[in-house]
């Protein structure tokens, strides 16, 4: 019960990373908010949560491509549980990102998700992080914001993008008690990598994931672990 009292919005909670950080986190004692699309799926998680009996949830339905949408249920989240501690932008589109291919919706539906809805989040939470002196964004990337192949260019470049996000956002807020964290995962297996896995090699868990995200949430609030890479064996 390292988060008792803390409150965090997971976005891309309906299923796969997202829900099995918003269940970490909430047995760390955090109180969390399921932000994503699937209103049935998210509904369902924070009735698991709740009956769980640690922290307790909140179900909103998101599309964090959309400003308006995201700057709603943040003040929706606020008057649940007042201030928002953590900010962790899972959400993430992995589609068809050979540029060739000519699939422009496919990518500007990874750009709209994977770069403005980071975005949309840290300005919608930031304000009142920076006042208060304390708060902390975690942002999952991936290790394809290291390593570009064949079949992942634009995917690739979102992921970049998040990477470069956080690293300039810590910079940006050093001295200012706000705290930020990239998390880049290899392989996971979820419906997002499905078709995905490689059969070479083990594929990545939820669980350790999640795992990372509460390990730099539970730190003390003078430890900023800026960058975690995991990749399967």
């Amino acid at each position: 019960m390292r988060l008792q009292g803390k409150t965090a919005i997971v976005t891309g909670s309906s299923g796969g990373i997202g829900a099995r950080i918003a269940k970490g986190l909430a047995m760390e004692g955090a109180n969390v908010i399921l932000a994503a699309r699937r209103k049935e799926k998210i509904e369902a998680l924070a009735a698991e949560i709740n009956e769980r009996g640690n922290g307790k949830a909140l179900a909103v339905p998101t599309d964090v491509a959309n400003r308006d949408d995201v700057e709603k249920m943040v003040l929706k989240s606020k008057s649940f549980f007042n201030e928002i501690d953590f900010y962790i932008n899972n959400a993430g589109q992995m589609l068809h990102s050979k540029v060739q291919d000519g699939h422009v919706d496919e990518w500007e539906r990874m750009i709209d998700v994977n770069v403005k809805g980071v975005l949309y989040g840290i300005h919608a939470v930031l304000p009142s992080m920076i006042d208060r002196k304390t708060g902390h964004i975690i942002n999952i990337a991936s290790v394809s914001g290291f390593e570009v192949t064949k079949m992942s260019t634009v995917y690739s470049a979102t992921k970049y993008a998040v990477r470069a996000i956080s690293m300039g956002l810590e910079k940006e807020l050093a001295k200012t008690g706000v705290r930020v964290t990239n998390i880049s995962p290899g392989m996971v297996k979820t419906d997002l990598s499905s078709g995905r896995v490689p059969t070479d090699r083990t594929p990545l868990q939820t669980d350790d994931i999640a795992n990372a995200v509460v390990y730099a949430a539970t730190q003390p609030d003078n430890v900023n672990v800026n960058e975690i890479t995991i990749r399967p064996v």
